[in-house]
């Protein structure tokens, strides 16, 4: 579960706090499993929104980060696949909160876009620029990396 917190953290210091969080929160309501679908899955929830809601309090409605004068180009799609798993997580790591966190919530944890504006209350278009933005700048940081001409 610490690798999931991670993905949503800046730091692993934050990472270890939303960990402790979310296991606090999980023996408090272990009452509340249902039984219905893994244990895993269920604690896996609980140490995602732990992140969420440690980091809505740094909301980014308004941050800017330079990524919204991306062409509109299309980016190669296979582009990422070059990278390793940890390559890539640290690639991710370094996109602005706001992208971060629905790419994560959209492309790891298998989120829907009207999934992450309920979550995050946000439209579901802003869910889904701000996924192309994360994807657009992802690519270009690989083919930056390894030479991939697009």
């Amino acid at each position: 579960m610490y690798v999931v917190c991670l993905r949503y953290a800046r730091t692993q210091a934050d990472a270890a706090d939303i960990l402790q969080e979310g296991f606090l929160k999980v023996f408090s309501k272990l009452d509340q499993f249902q039984f219905q679908g893994s244990f895993e899955g269920w604690i896996r929830r609980i140490m995602v929104n732990t992140a969420l809601r440690t980091y809505q309090k740094q909301r980014f409605d308004h941050e800017y980060s330079g990524f919204e004068q991306l062409p509109d180009a299309p980016v190669d799609p296979d582009a990422i696949s070059v990278l390793s798993e940890a390559e890539l997580l640290g690639l991710v790591g370094q996109l602005p909160e706001g992208y971060r966190i629905v790419f994560n919530l959209v492309a790891i944890e298998g989120y829907s876009h009207a999934e992450v504006a309920g979550i995050l209350n946000i439209q579901e278009s802003t869910s889904r620029s701000q996924l192309t933005k994360a994807r657009r700048w992802l690519c270009e940081q690989v083919e930056k990396l390894h030479k991939i001409n697009a």
